[in-house]
């Protein structure tokens, strides 16, 4: 293998229209070249061909540069390529900070008795509905440059802060004017429209579900705002009865479907989920062996939030009974302001091995293929293919399973996003 040439394109410039880069070990992620003996499809002293964003081969070093007739190398790289890293979920437009509450969550308090204290959700909606959509846009730009800094290209992104139409909409504008950027990850919008009550709604419950519903669903898929609609059915959030007249609003509008179900109790939300069709259920440190049985026939997947478990102290979801059931897996950061205040899927990937019990190469597809299937990208991104999006990451790294160890650093080389450089260091 030749030694690690200069980057030539810097973060911020425009890599060519056709190029090629090279490594070690080629982690595609591609179940066509899954066996058992090779679980993530890995192709060593290998190559990669982009030509406008796309990626056209993939394959041996020589074999690829040969198809590239005479395209540049611009990276030649003695350690590890994947595909890009795949967040799907995170609720990563907030503004203000709960550093105060973190502590006294370490001291002992409860997340429930923190939200009946006035903290958690609704002080963020505080900050949120007090910042102005450009200070939402600055703090937002520079957390998903900060994860794309980590390997992640592409990410989903909630509102669920404003908690009333207008604020909603100002956080999915901002969502939306941040997808535009290419200098980001590639950005996938969802409403989360049952999060929680606002104060103003309290007194009236069934009348403020109601509307959300009937009037401020509709308004956000007239917009254009949201792929998806997400809703929040636990003990002491929503029930399973209230996500259901949201739910069947989204479905009526063509909108998929997300839920975060039973990270504190199992109160149904599986079940609507699975009887919908809902891309996926997040959370699910309890769930029933029945519900999953639904699931994997419904085809919705199980995204896996170990940051949050791992702030909140919880015991992890029954990765082995999600296993045995069938129930595709995902891993994500949750990245949001209290119960998960991290940026780093990463992180979250080691901690799926080390909390959750998930291999190495489970939280390597969980993170990318499953992941992207999960947003609707499964033949987009998530694995390096021929046709799909030039999404890929190449680490510091000698094998992909030093991924899933706690670093707790910087582990990037390049990082790009649709053929472009989000993220390079020399």
């Amino acid at each position: 293998m030749a030694a690690a040439s200069a980057l030539v394109y810097r973060t911020g410039m425009n890599l060519p229209d056709r190029y090629v880069v090279c490594c070690s070990r080629l982690v595609t992620c591609d179940d066509v070249r899954e066996t058992e003996r090779n679980p993530l499809g890995v192709i060593e002293d290998a190559g990669l061909f982009v030509d406008r964003s796309t990626l056209q081969a993939i394959g041996p070093r020589k074999h690829v540069i040969e198809m590239a007739e005479g395209a540049p190398v611009v990276l030649d790289w003695p350690g590890v390529i994947t595909p890009g890293l795949v967040d799907a979920h995170t609720h990563a437009v907030w503004a203000g900070s709960r550093h105060d509450e973190y502590a006294l969550r370490m001291s002992g308090a409860g997340y429930e008795q923190i939200a009946a204290a006035g903290g958690g959700i609704a002080a963020t909606m505080n900050a949120v509905r007090a910042a102005t959509a450009g200070q939402l846009a600055s703090s937002t730009w520079a957390r998903l440059r900060r994860m794309a800094a980590l390997g992640t290209t592409t990410c989903e992104v909630k509102s669920g802060y404003g908690l009333d139409l207008a604020n909603e909409i100002k956080q999915l504008r901002v969502i939306e004017q941040l997808a535009s950027d290419v200098r980001l990850p590639r950005v996938i919008p969802t409403y989360l429209a049952l999060h929680a009550i606002p104060p103003e709604g309290k007194a009236h419950r069934d009348e403020w579900v109601d509307r959300v519903a009937r009037e401020w669903v509709p308004e956000i898929a007239k917009l254009g705002l949201a792929r998806y609609v997400d809703a929040y059915i636990d003990r002491n959030a929503f029930t399973m009865e209230e996500a259901r007249r949201v739910f069947d609003k989204a479905y009526e509008l063509k909108l998929g479907v997300r839920a975060h179900v039973g990270q504190f109790a199992d109160v149904g939300g599986a079940d609507l989920a699975a009887d919908g069709g809902a891309a996926s259920i997040d959370h699910v440190e309890h769930v029933s062996h029945d519900s999953l049985l639904k699931l994997a026939a419904s085809k919705t997947r199980v995204v896996l939030l170990p940051v949050a478990s791992y702030t909140l102290k919880q015991t992890p979801p029954p990765v082995q009974a999600i296993r045995e059931a069938g129930v595709p897996m995902v891993i994500a950061t949750d990245s949001n302001p209290g119960t998960a205040p991290t940026e780093s899927l990463p992180l979250a990937m080691a901690m799926g091995v080390r909390d959750y019990g998930l291999t190495p190469e489970e939280v390597l597809i969980a993170s990318t293929r499953e992941a992207a299937a999960s947003l609707g990208l499964h033949e987009v991104c998530g694995r390096l293919a021929p046709g799909f999006d030039a999404d890929f990451v190449a680490w510091s790294v000698p094998h992909e399973r030093v991924l899933v160890q706690p670093w707790g650093s910087q582990l990037t080389r390049l990082v790009v996003s649709r053929g472009r450089a989000l993220h390079s260091w020399e």
